[in-house]
């Protein structure tokens, strides 16, 4: 998830039940928060797999634009 009020470092929130995170794109790491190790892993993976669409997408939020989702 990506938030109206986001603000630097690029970053997303992910959520899973009553897990929460906040991943930094550039790095593809937990910054904040926890995810279950299985959960966690492809989260990361998928960061590292759709960074510039993150990237666009972050900037788009930042700039208080419509932010599309990644298919």
């Amino acid at each position: 998830m990506l938030y109206a009020n986001e603000h630097p470092p690029a970053h997303f929130h992910a959520l899973s039940v009553e897990h929460r995170a906040v991943i930094d794109i550039m790095s593809a790491k937990v910054t904040a928060g926890s995810l279950p190790e299985a959960k966690r892993a492809k989260v990361l993976s998928w960061t590292k797999t759709h960074k510039e669409a993150l990237l666009e997408r972050f900037a788009a939020a930042l700039a208080h634009e419509k932010v599309e989702p990644i298919k």
